[in-house]
C-alpha cells in the first residue's frame, strides 16, 4: 500500500511539473510542431548550414517561442 501511495504521488508530481513546463513553452497554444513549412524545413536540413536567410526568416517568423536572455555567471 504505500509502494503504491509512493509511486502515485511521484507520478502526480511529475505530471504536474511537465504540465508547468509545456505552458510556459507555450506547447499547447500551437497545433503544429513547426510554426510553418520554412521552419519544418530548416528543423529537418537546414540547421547543418544556417544562413542569413534563415536568421532572418526565424525572427521574422518567430520559430523559437520565448527568448531566454543570457545571464553570464559571477
Amino acid at each position: 500500500m504505500m509502494k503504491r501511495l509512493f509511486v502515485l504521488v511521484l507520478v502526480s508530481a511529475f505530471l504536474f511539473g511537465c504540465g508547468a513546463a509545456a505552458t510556459q513553452s507555450e506547447f499547447w497554444q500551437h497545433d503544429t510542431m513547426y510554426k510553418n513549412w520554412d521552419h519544418m524545413k530548416f528543423s529537418m536540413a537546414g540547421y547543418k548550414s544556417p544562413t542569413e536567410d534563415t536568421y532572418k526568416k526565424s525572427a521574422e517568423q518567430e520559430w523559437w517561442g520565448i527568448e531566454v536572455p543570457y545571464i553570464p555567471a559571477k
